[in-house]
């Protein structure tokens, strides 16, 4: 078997990920297509946290629309992300991957706290450890959590999964003549106002020099290729 490149990383998935055709709510079958990426490189010894979104069930632009606070907005978004995340561990632990939750908002019945010490020893005991409620402040998305936790994991890698296999000068679904990016640096990415992640995410990411990959999760081995150091989906650094 090859090398593995990675050996510790952090997943950022959107809240799209677990919703089924329809583009809303929590679909199980979708939620267990993720689960099965994610014990596969489990499966071969990587440490994997993981930071998801809640566009399936609730975003925050809604209430704006209609005039809500952007504060209780962005806490409404932050409640939807532990649902997504209380699924998610449901569905890898029936698959027999030892899960942990830990929330940025403090609610004990459900969630671990947020502590970085015991998170990373969680990763070290051979857990998957999935990280809810963003950053637990308003006006931070989860893609800036993503760039947050990583930093403080000390994750080797943040992979950026979406339905596309990397990034495009232009919607590749709109313009077929889109070209892809093999690999990008964060400074192009900010130039070139490409919609990889937030601005916040990726200055984060390129302050403390943490690469990112940015890659279909649905193209069945593209992250254990990815893991392997293989080309595959965009690498920005």
């Amino acid at each position: 078997m090859t090398e593995l490149k990675y050996k510790r990383v952090l997943l950022k998935l959107s809240g799209e990920a677990l919703c089924g055709e329809n583009g809303y709510g929590i679909d199980v079958a979708e939620v267990e297509q993720v689960s099965s990426r994610i014990k596969e490189v489990f499966d071969l010894g990587v440490q994997v946290a993981v930071v998801i979104g809640a566009g399936n069930l609730w975003r925050g632009a809604q209430g704006l629309d209609w005039g809500m606070d952007r504060a209780t907005a962005d806490y409404m978004g932050m409640l939807g992300t532990m649902m997504n995340a209380l699924a998610l561990m449901d569905a890898l632990e029936r698959m027999g991957v030892p899960t942990r939750v830990m929330s940025a908002i403090e609610m004990r019945a459900i969630a671990e706290p947020y502590i970085r010490r015991r998170a990373i020893r969680h990763l070290e005991k051979g857990r998957v450890v999935i990280f809810g409620a963003g950053t637990g402040n308003p006006f931070f998305s989860t893609d800036t959590a993503a760039a947050l936790r990583a930093t403080e994991m000390d994750a080797d890698l943040v992979i950026k999964a979406t339905k596309v296999d990397g990034v495009y000068d232009s919607d590749p679904k709109k313009n077929p003549n889109a070209v892809k990016y093999d690999e990008l640096t964060y400074i192009e990415v900010l130039n070139k106002e490409l919609k990889v992640m937030d601005v916040t995410a990726i200055s984060h990411c390129m302050e403390h020099k943490v690469p990112m990959l940015v890659l279909n999760l649905w193209d069945k081995g593209s992250l254990l290729s990815a893991l392997r150091g293989e080309n595959t989906g965009t690498f920005i650094r």
